[in-house]
């Protein structure tokens, strides 16, 4: 094992250059291989590249959050919320947060995010390309929040408007002038739901929002804080995932098929295969409180640590060809949502929805295709998601049989993967 400091081979591309950002799993694979505990002279970070010294660094409580969030490139301080504390506080936060985005919060919604997807697909244009970020991706991630926040159908433009405004936040190392306009995003957005909520508290309204902000165990700018992590943590991710997971599967038309034919397991299980290899968020910030030693090299106390999930989720030493898409593949323990106590609280919801859209879009557009050569990715760290994503949807199939039920895959998370309690 070493800590020194390795340089990438010249032929390689650094993964956060601006050349290295549309395909960062090259310099990736050879840092897993070769160096899996790296010392990025350019940025002061430690890059963990393996699975188990991701898993490691999301699980052990040496690894600090709260401190990984203050010790971003960065000069602004987020909402308190569960992504800027560690337990206790986070176990403190994270209950309540259950009843805005966990199994019983969204269980009701099941049936009515089914009927969003149908209608979300009966209004694409057959006859001009549409784009799966803008035209799928937004939507979709839209009308679930509309559903989880009450929004009535009048305010989605300006909500979704606010979203991505305040998504920036997610991107560690933002240049100064994007991170001073994702600083005043977040706060619009504060406000925005601020107002909102006393609205619907005023009206009477029972949606998941209203339950999370009568939770007298919250002050309101922690319920804020968690209303705040939820729109840019969840909403831009499901929004990106879209496009990124047909990116993926698209080429591959015996996977194309094979979705379209999927139950209800099957869609499941195919969605964190999409997720596994372009997951949106390819990394998390830890800060260690003390040393160290992972299997890839040791820590000091005080290291600035990236756990490189998207590094981690194509690893060799747990997924049998790791760089190939298997929509069967199973078990599947990517790390797409992290791990331990800050496992994402919305995975369930985010990863049944994509299940309720990618069947019954592949089924409703058989001849469904996306552009000819390289995707465009954007430059942005985090998420990791495709300027554009174009599609030809082809004609409609005539007769289509209804889609399986996938609704009642909302009642519980997936069966294979860690949720934190």
């Amino acid at each position: 094992m070493t800590t020194a400091s390795v340089r990438l081979p010249e032929h390689l591309i650094h993964p956060f250059a601006p050349a290295g950002r549309a395909d960062p799993h090259p310099a990736y694979r050879w840092l897993r291989a070769n160096d899996p505990v790296h010392f990025d002279a350019a940025s002061r970070l430690w890059l963990v590249t393996s699975h188990a010294d991701c898993a490691t660094v999301l699980r052990d409580p040496r690894f600090s959050a709260a401190q990984g969030q203050r010790e971003r490139a960065r000069d602004d301080e987020l909402p308190p919320s569960m992504l800027t504390t560690d337990p206790p506080d986070h176990h403190r936060l994270r209950a309540p947060g259950a009843l805005l985005l966990g199994p019983a919060a969204v269980r009701p919604l099941g049936a009515g995010l089914a009927a969003d997807v149908d209608a979300l697909l009966d209004a694409l244009p057959v006859d001009r390309p549409v784009d799966a970020v803008a035209d799928l991706g937004r939507r979709l991630a839209t009308a679930v929040y509309a559903r989880l926040f009450g929004l009535p159908a009048a305010e989605f433009t300006r909500f979704e408007a606010l979203a991505r405004a305040a998504s920036v936040n997610l991107d560690p190392m933002v240049p100064p002038a994007r991170a001073a306009l994702g600083r005043s995003a977040a706060g619009a957005l504060t406000h925005y739901l601020d107002r909102h909520t006393t609205r619907l508290l005023a009206d009477g309204v029972a949606v998941p929002l209203t339950a999370l902000a009568a939770d007298d165990r919250l002050s309101r700018a922690e319920m804020l804080g968690i209303l705040n992590l939820a729109v840019i943590g969840g909403w831009q991710p499901l929004a990106e995932f879209i496009g990124n997971a047909l990116h993926l599967l698209l080429p591959d038309r015996a996977a194309v098929a094979r979705l379209a034919a999927a139950d209800e397991d099957a869609a499941r299980l195919a969605v964190d295969e999409l997720l596994r290899l372009e997951a949106p968020i390819p990394f998390t910030a830890r800060v260690t409180t003390d040393r160290v030693e992972l299997n890839g090299g040791v820590l000091p106390a005080g290291a600035r640590v990236l756990a490189v999930l998207t590094a981690a989720n194509r690893d060799p030493e747990v997924f049998a060809d790791p760089d190939d898409l298997r929509l069967d593949r199973s078990p599947n323990p990517h790390l797409g949502f992290g791990g331990g106590p800050h496992f994402c609280l919305a995975a369930p919801l985010v990863r049944q929805t994509a299940a309720l859209l990618l069947p019954r879009l592949v089924r409703r557009f058989p001849a469904l295709r996306g552009p000819a050569g390289a995707p465009a990715w954007d430059q942005c760290l985090v998420p990791r998601r495709l300027r554009a994503f174009p599609l030809e949807l082809g004609p409609a199939a005539p007769d289509l049989a209804p889609a399986p039920d996938l609704a009642p895959a909302l009642r519980c998370p997936h069966p294979g993967f860690e949720e934190s309690r």
